[in-house]
């Protein structure tokens, strides 16, 4: 049986020398092939409508952004009226009731002066007679 003999150092070394030179011309080859080139050119297109997608869709956030602080603020100024119109009824119907306790208060009092007047009528026949 035959052992294995390891090619020599001059021998790796030209198979190294020669493997990096067929790498180079396989790249060599690829930059010049036309195909590549158009392939390149898609890829930079695509990227390029990419980005204008990207562009796109943040500007329609921003909007979207925009218009819900303007829906928010007039909301908030909807609301801020809602606001005084309730404070507003609600003094109307205090003052209603307010009035309504000072016409109870004067009725009360006018039947109050009228029982008085009646007594002192009727005190007053009771001494004449």
């Amino acid at each position: 049986m035959s052992s294995f003999r390891a090619p020599d150092l001059k021998q790796r070394q030209s198979s190294a020398v020669a493997a990096k030179q067929a790498l180079l011309e396989k790249f060599r080859t690829a930059s010049d092939d036309p195909a590549a080139a158009e392939r390149a050119a898609e890829r930079a297109a695509i990227a390029k409508a990419r980005a204008i997608r990207e562009e796109e869709r943040a500007a329609a956030k921003e909007i979207r952004r925009k218009e819900l602080a303007e829906e928010a603020r007039l909301e908030a100024l909807r609301s801020e009226e809602m606001k005084r119109e309730a404070q507003a009824a609600e003094a109307l119907v205090a003052e209603q009731a307010e009035q309504e306790k000072l016409a109870l208060l004067a009725e009360q009092k006018a039947a109050r002066d009228a029982r008085y007047a009646a007594r002192k009528v009727a005190k007053k026949e009771r001494r004449k007679g």
